[in-house]
């Protein structure tokens, strides 16, 4: 810790390094769970019910089996094509064996995480805390992917990161009291879930899914309650905006669901690193106390 103290800059140097490399595996995660899940969903319906004879792949499939491979010539990648960003800039964004466009997000993701831990290591102490944010800020880059991808927020991300939140109030390496975890916990949860049910009550519709519940209950147990009306003040501002630009680029109608984990994630990591300065700023220049 000390060479920290000598190198202030070294700590956010080593994070957004360390956020490059981690950004490289969140591509594989953002990939491979869903389809995980899928699979898993199937073997299960397939046991509970096998008159239906449901096709089942039994192909071994998880995270690090089989090797990444191009989608289109499904050629193997080499070492070389792994090196976060720099693979890409030197392939030119295509395969290396038939030339198939790689999509951009792969590095844009890779630089986001490396960013985002570059953020938190400027704006935080070294401490376990500190590197525990910055994990926390890999699940959240992981379950927004993957609910824009497929409007999904899975549970092997929501779950852990809930428990692991109340864990550090717990043993006290959060500054957040383990009351402030658990309300917000709590609250996090009933708060959206109110909504869902008022909501199907009045319109006989599904307004958002269970993953919001517990994604926004994670961030209770991480940020504690207070940070709760900021959080959805935040993510249903940037989600109007953004889901209305969304839909109107897809030419759909409002009646097209679109999901709401990012916003929520996007809120919460927000509210994080610039939560105090925001309730200044509103307090003093809005409510002019």
């Amino acid at each position: 810790m000390e060479l920290f103290e000598y190198y202030p800059w070294l700590y956010p140097f080593l994070a957004g390094i360390f956020g490059l490399i981690v950004g490289s595996f969140l591509n594989v995660v953002i990939y491979r769970l869903p389809i995980m899940m899928e699979r898993e969903w199937k073997q299960d319906c397939a046991e509970t019910f096998p008159e239906l004879n449901i096709p089942l792949n039994n192909d071994k499939f998880n995270l690090s089996v089989p090797r990444s491979t191009c989608p289109k010539c499904k050629s193997p990648l080499r070492l070389i094509d792994n090196i976060p960003v720099l693979s890409w800039v030197l392939l030119r964004g295509k395969c290396h064996q038939c030339q198939n466009p790689i999509s951009v997000r792969y590095p844009l993701i890779e630089l986001l995480t490396a960013s985002m831990s570059a953020i938190i290591a400027y704006y935080f102490e070294p401490s376990y805390y500190s590197i525990a944010l910055i994990f926390f800020s890999f699940a959240l880059i992981a379950a927004t992917f993957i609910d824009l991808d497929t409007m999904l927020l899975p549970d092997q991300i929501t779950l852990p990161l809930t428990w692991i939140g109340l864990f550090l109030a717990l043993i006290g390496l959060s500054p957040v009291s383990l009351q402030d975890a658990v309300i917000g916990t709590i609250a996090g949860y009933l708060c959206l879930w109110s909504v869902y049910w008022i909501f199907k009550i009045v319109t006989g519709k599904e307004g958002m899914g269970y993953g919001d519940f517990k994604l926004l209950a994670a961030l209770g147990a991480w940020l504690g309650w207070q940070h709760l009306p900021m959080i959805i003040l935040l993510s249903s501002f940037v989600g109007l905006i953004f889901g209305l630009i969304q839909l109107r680029m897809q030419k759909q109608g409002l009646e097209k669901q679109f999901p709401f984990g990012p916003y929520l994630a996007i809120a919460g990591w927000v509210s994080l690193i610039w939560g105090d300065q925001i309730m200044v700023w509103y307090y003093s220049s809005v409510l002019g106390i």
